[in-house]
């Protein structure tokens, strides 16, 4: 009995120091974290912040591009992500409820505003085990004006995500050059893709701000708490230099003979020869870079990354290095037809196969667009000359524009064939920018001008501003060289045996060469058949003084046969590009015709603050066609510029003082749109090309500047199908039943 005892007096002496001891250490660990206010090395303080520290990402915005006037072509706009709350436990007052309560209603007032059906809506939102849920592309990338409607139908438990996108609110509008950019899935950050997109991706793209601060489990913000803000850095703003009535001219004129002629490619640019501003750049096949519908078909800008033969336009090059020369003597004679190089190479043939127009001078050889003319030239000026003055106008050598993936083209020069065949444009490949660079010194009296796009790059934290000056790229020819090539060249349209006349413009004078150029063959040797060219003119005008130059390739149209069955000439596509797009940008200009036929030509004066009714009455006199924004009784602003040279039947734009409205624009041209929309400083969105069939706006409704109008167009043979199919509906409609 005893030794129980002390046994268990010896264990429970045993465990009273045991405890003791726990104790002790729990009483100096707990005064060391007191004192300390660290565990295991960490700060509990700031461990305990964390657990209630929020940070959010606060976006940055992308640089927008302007056109040379501050018209936007690519900007961030809002767009938002339609999510539904299907978590219960988040609403803690049920008369305010922050989950989806009724699955059912809530799924059918949505499918009346998104393009999916209530049932696959109810789908997502009975989902078992999901506390959020989204609706997939269709619920991605809403406008402002969805989320509106939407909002007022007050359903519980329905929530955006706001977001930005890339709008181009001019659609197909030099696609290629300003190129796309889109959201990044791993980083959700736009990047851009292609063309200026792309190679000012670092300028545009800006740095996203943060914002830090304490909140609850439902990222409410305690009270009592401060917040930690780091401000955006937003993108860098770029100004180009496309003026966007030229590229409109350029697009509505590349749309007439896409649709009509159907060619495998057309490459088109205005420039100023006097800087080496590119005013305009298209290409066709196109693609919208929304949607980048179309762009399987050609991804890359074919102006600067694709090299082809030019065919004669190159004559204009060897006319010059042989002025220069001084080998060139426009009333020396040579006989035509055929010129032999060596014993081994087929001989050089004109284009009216070879038998030629006899003994002519090389003035007509020039304006027939001889071959063997400039083969005899190449004779007089030598291979050596030639290949230097190639060298001068930097054929062979990128231009440098800043652009991605421009490629240099390729001179062969190593054979006696290949060097006659260069003369005129055969062998020797070139991009369209070369030709255009190159067609500046004859433009600019010898002084060739280095093109570009970006004219001031403008960074909007600062407000500083970086200019894109003119710069000269050589001065491969002379003054006088340079003025008495632009001479010949004009009597390329004027002369009865010049091969241009298809190119003249009413009342101005235009110089150029017309180019047909023969296609590479695969299997080797050169494509066969009428249509299997590349038919282009390179152009400027007033010739006297240029102050535009034109280019223009259309490669493989399906021509045309008249009533007595011959083909159309390749001109004929070539010259409804050419015509329009360069006497509408002149006009524009206010570079005055030295013609003006009264009947077809009417100018007006400035109409600002004069009576509405007296201003109509003006233009009606012109036999032109006023069109009114607003109800008001006089004209606060107008489409046409003072003193510009207008076209009978052309809509001449009146604003007004009074409450704006918006017309029926049925059948309207995209210049039409563009000035309503510029007039009214509405952000204008075009879809589809040709004439507009549709308008989001109801026409005669109040309008307020800043608002969106998109407007739908159509061709004239998208118009009859659509007629049509709808008839064909109506009609199996109409049918009685069996």
């Amino acid at each position: 009995m005893k030794s129980t005892k002390k046994n268990m007096n010896i264990g429970a002496a045993f465990f009273f120091i045991f405890f003791s001891l726990l104790f002790f250490v729990l009483i100096v660990r707990f005064v060391t974290i007191q004192y300390t206010g660290e565990a295991e090395g960490r700060v509990l303080s700031a461990k305990a912040a964390q657990l209630y520290l929020r940070q959010e990402k606060i976006p940055s915005k992308r640089g927008t591009i302007y056109d040379h006037n501050g018209e936007a072509i690519a900007e961030d706009t809002a767009s938002y992500t339609l999510v539904a709350i299907l978590d219960e436990k988040l609403t803690t007052d049920p008369e305010h409820p922050r989950h989806v309560v009724d699955p059912q209603m809530t799924a059918s007032k949505l499918a009346k505003e998104l393009k999916m059906s209530e049932s696959e809506i109810f789908s997502r939102l009975t989902k078992e085990g999901r506390k959020q849920v989204e609706f997939g592309p269709v619920g991605k990338d809403l406008s402002l004006s969805v989320k509106k409607k939407i909002d007022e139908l007050k359903l519980p438990g329905i929530s955006f995500i706001k977001d930005s996108k890339r709008f181009y609110p001019n659609g197909i509008f030099a696609s290629h050059l300003i190129g796309y950019a889109q959201k990044d899935e791993k980083t959700s950050e736009i990047v851009g893709k292609t063309g200026l997109e792309k190679s000012y991706d670092k300028l545009l793209k800006g740095k996203n701000g943060t914002i830090k601060y304490e909140g609850d489990i439902w990222d409410y913000v305690l009270p009592n708490t401060s917040k930690q803000v780091v401000e955006p850095v937003n993108g860098n703003d770029i100004y180009l230099t496309l003026d966007k009535k030229i590229q409109t001219f350029l697009e509505d004129a590349m749309n007439k003979v896409d649709e009509q002629y159907q060619p495998k490619r057309i490459m088109a640019i205005v420039a100023d020869p006097k800087t080496g501003k590119i005013l305009a750049m298209g290409q066709r096949p196109t693609y919208h870079p929304a949607t980048r519908v179309g762009i399987d078909k050609s991804w890359h800008n074919e102006i600067i990354e694709t090299s082809y033969e030019p065919g004669s336009t190159m004559k204009i090059f060897s006319l010059a290095a042989a002025i220069e020369k001084k080998v060139f003597n426009p009333n020396d004679k040579y006989p035509s037809g055929r010129y032999y190089v060596d014993n081994k190479s087929k001989p050089i043939k004109d284009h009216n196969g070879g038998s030629g127009w006899g003994s002519i001078t090389y003035l007509e050889g020039v304006q027939r667009s001889s071959n063997v003319a400039f083969a005899y030239l190449l004779e007089k000026m030598g291979t050596d000359a030639w290949r230097e003055y190639m060298d001068r106008f930097k054929f062979g050598t990128p231009t440098g524009i800043d652009l991605p993936n421009e490629v240099s083209g390729n001179i062969l020069y190593d054979w006696p064939i290949e060097k006659v065949t260069s003369v005129f444009g055969q062998g020797t490949t070139v991009t369209a920018l070369q030709m255009v660079q190159a067609m500046t010194a004859i433009a600019n009296d010898g002084k060739m001008m280095k093109p570009y796009v970006v004219e001031k790059v403008v960074n909007p934290n600062d407000g500083t501003v970086k200019d894109t000056k003119p710069e000269v790229a050589g001065q491969p020819i002379s003054k006088d060289t340079a003025k008495a090539v632009r001479s010949i060249l004009e009597t390329v349209l004027t002369s009865e045996h010049g091969t241009g006349a298809r190119y003249k413009i009413e009342g101005y004078k235009v110089a150029g060469k017309t180019g047909t150029a023969q296609i590479p063959d695969p299997k080797g040797g050169y494509l066969v058949g009428y249509n299997n060219y590349i038919f282009s003119f390179l152009g400027l005008a007033p010739a006297d003084d240029p102050k535009l130059i034109m280019y223009v390739a259309v490669e493989q149209p399906n021509l045309k046969e008249d009533e007595n069955g011959y083909l159309e000439n390749g001109s004929v596509p070539v010259s409804m590009i050419f015509n329009p797009v360069m006497k509408s940008s002149l006009q524009y200009l206010n570079i005055h015709p030295e013609e003006i036929p009264e009947t077809k030509r009417a100018s007006l004066p400035d109409f600002l603050n004069m009576n509405t009714q007296a201003a109509m009455d003006h233009i009606k006199e012109k036999s032109l066609i006023p069109i009114l924004l607003g109800d008001g009784d006089k004209i606060t602003g107008q489409s046409s510029p003072l003193g510009a040279t207008l076209l009978e039947g052309e809509k001449i734009i009146l604003k007004t003082n009074g409450n704006l409205t918006l017309p029926d624009m049925s059948g309207w041209s995209k210049r039409d749109v563009l000035n309503a929309a510029q007039l009214a400083n509405l952000n204008v969105n075009m879809v589809g090309d040709g004439f507009v069939t549709k308008q989001n706006i109801k026409p005669n409704s109040p309008i307020r500047e800043g608002d969106h109008l998109v407007v739908n167009f159509e061709t004239p043979k998208q118009t009859i199908e659509r007629e049509k199919a709808e008839k064909n509906k109506a009609d199996e409609e109409d049918k009685p039943l069996d």
